[in-house]
């Protein structure tokens, strides 16, 4: 048996990975600007996060959740005082799209309503009701083609309302940042209105935060740059550093009842391990401070550099809309710079290093970055 064949693949092989650095099995040195899709945060094999899932391996891996698990209850206090949401609630998971799927069932229960609105150019996940609202028909299967998702262009304010009117709709789910769409923005003026108006009309307001969350813009969340509170927040991605853990934060609004959601791995002691490291790693290490400065710095040194038609994104979200196709200088800044970075679209390069990355890192990548466009 072989593995099913759906990645393309470069001929490359990490072995060993340390901060902001990965290492092939031949010894070279690759500096990583785009954190395996943004899921590293607190850098590769960061000494507290081995320390911590080593112990709690040692002491019980798994089991169900059946049982008490006080990791999970550590967990979410920590993760409610971090994030500025003590009073919301924290449902467990494995991924961002099982987060998603969650949140919407959720909203759908809590209004007895069928339709989500998504955003053009929207990035959810690639499970059943994710992918359905996901702006991408190449990666869904006709079974995931349903009447009960519609979209939006983002950022008009206008066609929102005049679907929300209708009175059909559960929720509403929108990226903090876009980051598969391009690292769209979808403006803090324009998440204030849309918190209004899924209050006016009755309709859950979910943020996903899975790749622009968890200190990735330079706040928490992306969405408290506009000083909005969402209804339903979903988080993945850097919550784990790697381990598989996704989450969904809950307002107080609604109200469990036993069975409305499960999940056998959700929340195990491996991932609460690994969940809980990362959030004493962004508290000890002043991750958010680091997000912010590194960030700043970033951007300022990019605006020098000819070639780049837009510049967008906040923290370390970020992207560089090229004016030519940027496939080549890709490769280049990969096997002639050893700098992984990320794509969106033909001109787009996502930047999204781990967030603890310094000077010297953000030197390096300019250096290299004004090379190969030079070459």
């Amino acid at each position: 048996m072989l593995p099913f064949d759906v990645y393309p693949l470069w001929d490359i092989e990490p072995v060993r990975g340390e901060g902001c650095y990965l290492y092939d099995k031949n010894g070279v040195r690759y500096l990583d600007f785009y954190g395996g899709h943004a899921v590293i945060s607190v850098g590769h094999t960061h000494p507290r996060y081995v320390q911590r899932i080593t112990e709690q391996l040692g002491r019980l891996g798994f089991y169900s959740n059946a049982v008490q698990n006080p990791l999970q209850k550590q967990l979410a206090e920590r993760l409610g005082v971090a994030s500025g949401y003590p009073h919301f609630s924290l449902f467990l998971c494995n991924s961002g799209a099982e987060a998603n799927e969650n949140a919407i069932k959720l909203a759908s229960l809590d209004t007895n309503k069928k339709k989500v609105l998504a955003f053009g150019k929207a990035f959810h996940g690639r499970t059943s009701g994710a992918v359905a609202a996901t702006d991408n028909p190449r990666i869904a299967a006709p079974f995931n083609v349903t009447p009960n998702v519609e979209f939006a262009p983002l950022s008009d304010a206008e066609a929102v309302e005049k679907k929300l009117k209708t009175g059909e709709f559960c929720a509403v789910i929108i990226e903090g940042i876009q980051g598969v769409g391009g690292i769209l923005m979808p403006g803090d003026a324009f998440l204030q209105r849309l918190r209004a108006l899924c209050s006016r009309y009755g309709v859950r307001l979910i943020l996903d935060e899975i790749q622009s969350g968890y200190g990735r813009s330079g706040k928490f969340f992306a969405h408290q740059w506009a000083g909005i509170e969402p209804d339903l927040i979903t988080t993945a991605k850097g919550m784990g550093n790697g381990f598989p853990v996704g989450g969904v934060l809950i307002s107080p609004a609604f109200k469990a009842v036993h069975s409305m959601l499960g999940s056998t791995f959700g929340g195990n002691h491996l991932a609460c391990a690994a969940a809980l490291a990362v959030l004493e790693v962004f508290e000890e290490e002043r991750i958010l401070d680091n997000v912010a400065a590194m960030g700043e710095l970033l951007m300022r040194e990019l605006r020098q550099v000819p070639g780049i038609k837009e510049l967008r994104g906040r923290g370390l979200m970020v992207g560089m809309e090229m004016e030519k196709p940027m496939s080549e200088l890709r490769s280049r800044l990969l096997f002639e710079h050893k700098i992984f970075t990320g794509a969106a679209g033909a001109h787009v390069i996502r930047l999204l290093p781990p967030l603890c990355i310094g000077e010297q890192q953000a030197g390096e990548f300019m250096s290299a970055l004004k090379a190969a466009m030079n070459h």
